[in-house]
């Protein structure tokens, strides 16, 4: 599906159908969740596969792709204003149309969603790993550490899930944060030790147009997070337009948070020349009409 978010969605939904303690008791009847996209799909996808209804609620401006490619892997589509409505509000409110046992699955602040992005960070690192030996010789690991690695951060259950693996096989390695200009929360929160509330950002970045961080993804970010740098949509254009060019590659906008702090970062000086770095690119459902759009500006 193109990006990361079905390793937290397909983690937390097969949770709940071997789990139903935290339901009560009651089997597992439906999944419910909001998203402006990529978890809708995530938690759309992994309903189906494991043959479990969701309900999915979307904000009415979600890139059409994103809505189409969600209504494909059998989810139930509810609308709201992202800019009128508050999503938590909607949410509790469509939870009390369901039957009971179903489970409610947010985008990140979830403990089984962290896990489940966590793989993220844990396959980059493992596959840091060589071998060397020659002539019949025992191969050894040998592992390369990264001096900085940088994560988008919308709500943050991305970038808490790579800390918790980081910290586990890499602790030195520095965990940094992009997000865009426009909603910085997570910057404000972590330079103020409590969580920001913003109005929803106004930006290109629809992955990273989250309010606030969760009280679970801000405790891991305040521990093990390095620092949080933010970009504008601009740097994000430019960098789209590198991937395209450059490496082949179609990147959303929020999947190029990652480099364009890099790249902020290389230039003014923060981190040094021969600075061993990994990016997470989280994605690329974006929209060609809409992506041609951007690069061509």
């Amino acid at each position: 599906m193109g990006v990361f978010k079905f390793r937290g969605g397909y983690t937390a939904v097969n949770h709940y159908i071997n789990d139903t303690s935290e339901l009560g008791g009651v089997p597992l009847s439906g999944v419910l969740t909001y998203s402006s996209g990529n978890h809708a799909q995530a938690i759309a996808l992994s309903s189906s596969l494991l043959d479990i209804p969701s309900t999915i609620i979307m904000p009415k401006d979600a890139p059409a792709l994103k809505i189409q490619a969600t209504e494909s892997y059998g989810g139930n589509i509810v609308f709201y204003d992202r800019y009128t409505e508050q999503r938590d509000e909607v949410a509790q409110r469509v939870k009390e149309t369901l039957p009971p046992g179903t489970a409610f699955i947010p985008p990140y602040n979830h403990k089984y969603v962290i896990s489940g992005q966590g793989t993220v960070g844990k396959e980059m690192i493992e596959d840091l790993q060589c071998w060397r030996g020659t002539n019949g010789e025992k191969q050894q690991p040998e592992s390369i550490s990264l001096d900085y690695l940088f994560v988008c951060v919308g709500g943050g259950g991305l970038i808490s899930g790579i800390a918790l693996a980081s910290n586990a096989l890499s602790p030195n390695t520095k965990i940094i944060g992009v997000e865009p200009e426009a909603g910085n929360d997570a910057q404000q929160s972590l330079e103020q030790g409590q969580i920001i509330h913003i109005e929803t950002p106004r930006t290109i970045a629809d992955g990273a147009q989250t309010q606030h961080l969760g009280d679970l993804t801000f405790a891991i970010m305040k521990e093990l997070v390095s620092q949080i740098v933010t970009v504008t949509d601009r740097e994000l254009i430019d960098d789209m337009k590198f991937f395209g060019e450059r490496m082949k590659m179609v990147v959303e906008p929020t999947g190029c948070l990652g480099l364009a702090g890099l790249r902020k970062m290389v230039k003014s000086g923060e981190v040094a020349k021969g600075s061993r770095c990994g990016v997470v690119i989280s994605g690329g459902n974006v929209d060609l009409k809409r992506y041609c759009e951007l690069i061509s500006s």
